[in-house]
C-alpha cells in the first residue's frame, strides 16, 4: 500500500501569536487618536448645526420682518407660532429641530430684533472648557 502524503496547509501557533501582537500594537497606538477626537467631532457638528439655524433664522426675519421671540422659540423654524407677534409670511423653514450632539436643546433668546444662539457643550451648564466649552454663533463669525 503506498501513502499518501498531504501538505500541511495552515498557520502555526508562532504565527498566529505574532499577528495578534501586532494588532494590539496598532490598536494602542491607533485607538487614543482616534478616540480622543470624538469631543473636536461633536463641537465642529454643533457648529454646523449653529449656521443651518442661522441661515434658517435669517430667511425667517425676510420672510416676517423679525426673528421668533424668546417665547416663540426654535420651533418657529419649524410650526407656524401661535403666540407672540403673528409672522406675516410665514412658511416651514426646517423640517424638524435639530438637538446638539449632546442629546440638548440649542439655547435661543430673542427679543425680535437680536437673537443669541448657542450650545452648552458636554456637560449641559454655561461656561467651560475643552469639551464642555460653550459654542456661541456670536463667536462663529
Amino acid at each position: 500500500m503506498k501513502t499518501i502524503r498531504r501538505n500541511q496547509a495552515g498557520f502555526s501557533l508562532i504565527e498566529i501569536m505574532v499577528v495578534v501582537f501586532i494588532m494590539g500594537l496598532l490598536v494602542t497606538l491607533v485607538a487614543p487618536r482616534i478616540l480622543g477626537r470624538t469631543d473636536d467631532a461633536r463641537a465642529t457638528k454643533a457648529a454646523a448645526d449653529i449656521r443651518s439655524l442661522e441661515q434658517s433664522l435669517s430667511l425667517y426675519k425676510l420672510d416676517n420682518g423679525q426673528f421668533p421671540t424668546t417665547e416663540q422659540g426654535l420651533e418657529a423654524l419649524v410650526l407656524q407660532p401661535t403666540s407672540g407677534p403673528a409672522p406675516r409670511r410665514w412658511r416651514p423653514y426646517l423640517d424638524n429641530l435639530p438637538l446638539d450632539p449632546w442629546d440638548m436643546a440649542f439655547i435661543y433668546e430673542s427679543d425680535g430684533r437680536d437673537y443669541l444662539l448657542m450650545s452648552f457643550g458636554a456637560d449641559a451648564a454655561e461656561g467651560g472648557s475643552g469639551p464642555d466649552a460653550d459654542i456661541d454663533a456670536r463667536d462663529l463669525g
